[in-house]
């Protein structure tokens, strides 16, 4: 919810005091919708994850939202009959397989856990699909910073309730950890400009290029935060994991070249 609320404060301040980007207006009850389903979707996403973590290992979770791309590819399909070529989707199997051998097929198992899971899986997918159609529609077009200034304040109110329920103690809580740590509002600040940041490059990247490749990109991601761990944090490493997020590079790279040849 902090990540949220400083998207909408900053979006603003960027937007109408220091003029980066012209305001646009909602100029129809149809795109408002698009914006609100894109809130809710995208806070579906978020309490998912997190409550399928209280049931599954992370290995699991993690191997599970590396089919993310898949339902993307579905979701464009379904909604904007957008079709990509078949060597395309072939460059998908190791972007997907590469994370789900690195995650070591972990046995710890909970149906209710894996629905929770596999539904932010697709509510991620779907949410990336709607918002290159805000991003690139004819006449209902927003910028990116615009589309995040319409966006997070819904999430604030929708992310509000579900906050006090799951964490009815984070404001207690966290007054005490400040006293505790005299540096926690800086880098409770660092953290959530850094997100706002995260969000705007998100909604860039799908609007120049597509929603499919920044699902792609997002299971790189997990590539080089493992290899950014070791280095930095001297974090342990198997086999199978080296060999996983190889594949996962392997067919990221692969889906670049594919991209490139039959666009």
């Amino acid at each position: 919810m902090c990540h949220m609320s400083a998207c909408a404060i900053l979006s603003y301040i960027s937007i109408v005091f220091l003029n980066l980007v012209p305001l646009q207006h909602l100029k129809s009850r149809s795109q408002f919708l698009k914006v609100a389903t894109l809130s809710i979707v995208f806070c579906a996403s978020v309490v998912g994850g997190n409550v399928s973590l209280r049931y599954l290992p992370v290995s699991f979770n993690q191997a599970v939202g590396a089919t993310t791309p898949f339902f993307t590819a579905l979701f464009a399909y379904l909604m904007t009959l957008k079709r990509e070529a078949w060597v395309t989707y072939g460059a998908l199997v190791p972007v997907v397989a590469g994370v789900v051998i690195a995650s070591g097929g972990e046995p710890g198992f909970h149906w209710f856990g894996f629905i929770m899971c596999i539904s932010a899986t697709a509510a991620r997918a779907f949410k990336s699909v709607l918002q290159g159609i805000l991003l690139s529609s004819e006449g209902e077009k927003l910028n990116s910073m615009n589309l995040m200034l319409y966006m997070s304040p819904i999430a604030v109110v929708a992310l509000l309730p579900v906050t006090l329920v799951m964490e009815p103690d984070v404001i207690s809580l966290t007054l005490t950890l400040a006293k505790q740590h005299q540096y926690m509002w800086i880098l409770l600040l660092v953290n959530s400009v850094m997100a706002y940041s995260a969000n705007l490059l998100n909604f860039l990247v799908t609007k120049h290029t597509s929603a499919l490749t920044l699902q792609v990109l997002g299971n790189a991601k997990g590539a080089v935060a493992v290899v950014i761990s070791i280095l930095i944090f001297q974090n342990p490493v198997t086999v199978m994991g080296i060999g996983g997020y190889s594949i996962t590079v392997l067919g990221v790279v692969a889906y670049g070249e594919t991209k490139r040849r039959f666009r």
